[in-house]
């Protein structure tokens, strides 16, 4: 669902490591708030016609980081709304410098659950290229650009969906930040 558009900014931005939950809560988070909600990946997706995975696969990271870019600048215009933001968005400047005005909530995680929810929890899999390895190095290397745009950081690990949309929604009517 996509809230109106119009001048002024999305409610809340949810950003974070892949698989933390932003689409999922933030559809739980903008029923509670009374607003549409704006999944940037899902944007990307019907700008190309394919999946995010696709895109990488057939048009690489670079074609993929100009449209997220597109999707997630006209979605920070959108009035009113929550949004997830792509976990990788968090990597472009003007992205960043577009979520400074913004209400941001970063959904931390460890890496155990991030790998968890991508389906690499099974350590003795060996698998080319170390996908492992190259996930706990994005997550190092994306986590304080994460915190330097967070207005609110909440640990999301050990939440369940609903619990956790009630804490975003509890930390923005009390203004409760960090």
């Amino acid at each position: 669902m996509t809230g109106e558009t119009g001048t002024t900014t999305p409610a809340v931005v949810l950003i974070g490591p892949p698989g933390v939950g932003k689409s999922a809560v933030g559809s739980l988070v903008a029923a509670r708030l009374g607003c549409g909600f704006r999944d940037t990946d899902a944007d990307v997706e019907t700008m190309a016609g394919k999946p995010v995975a696709d895109i990488f696969i057939e048009d690489g990271e670079a074609a993929f980081r100009e449209l997220e870019r597109a999707a997630a600048l006209a979605a920070l215009t959108e009035r009113g709304s929550v949004l997830a933001l792509g976990s990788g968005a968090i990597l472009d400047e003007q992205i960043r410098n577009a979520l400074k005005a913004r209400t941001v909530v970063y959904l931390a995680a460890d890496f155990t659950t991030v790998a968890k929810h991508a389906g690499l929890d099974k350590p003795r899999i060996v698998l080319p290229g170390n996908p492992r390895g190259r996930l706990r190095t994005m997550l190092e290397e994306r986590r304080p650009r994460y915190q330097s745009v967070a207005t609110i950081t909440i640990q999301a690990d050990d939440y369940d969906l609903e619990d956790l949309a009630a804490e975003i929604v509890a930390r923005l009517q009390t203004g409760a930040g960090r």
